[in-house]
């Protein structure tokens, strides 16, 4: 779908996430705590990549409330177009399992057929299904 009044154009899918390696930071223990995760997903939809890069850092307020940022190198294609992108990503997660995270992608991180890619997007998990539906806006290629 493109909004023609903005020239963005949104897109949408779902990713599961098929890796999770979690370490502490610091002292382990007693919340708060900071944690470091390193993620692989697999994007299907808009956007197709498989074994991403992702790195977060989590802050544990409570055992199972808390909020992360991180970044994660998509590899692939977008709409059809090949290349990769960075995006940052900011979330929160709660006491009911689900996460809500604002993503945005990192200038002058787009590849090939994506350089120029301007675009930021969003998720909201739900607890107990296996994949993740994402929406996506973006901007700037030719």
């Amino acid at each position: 779908m493109t909004d023609t009044s903005s020239n963005t154009t949104t897109t949408t899918g779902r990713f599961t996430s098929t890796d999770w390696q979690e370490h502490p930071i610091g002292a382990g223990g007693t919340a708060p705590r900071l944690a470091r995760v390193r993620v692989a997903n697999d994007y299907t939809g808009g956007i197709e990549a498989t074994g991403t890069v992702c790195e977060y850092t989590l802050c544990y307020a409570t055992g199972k409330t808390g909020a992360f940022n991180g970044l994660e190198l998509l590899t692939g294609r977008l709409d059809g177009r090949t290349g990769g992108f960075v995006i940052e990503q900011r979330g929160t997660f709660h006491e009911d399992g689900s996460v809500r995270c604002a993503f945005e992608v990192v200038p002058d991180s787009g590849t090939g057929e994506l350089t120029g890619l301007r675009g930021s997007g969003s998720y909201v998990t739900v607890p107990g299904e296996p994949a993740v539906s994402y929406s996506f806006g973006y901007h700037g290629l030719g």
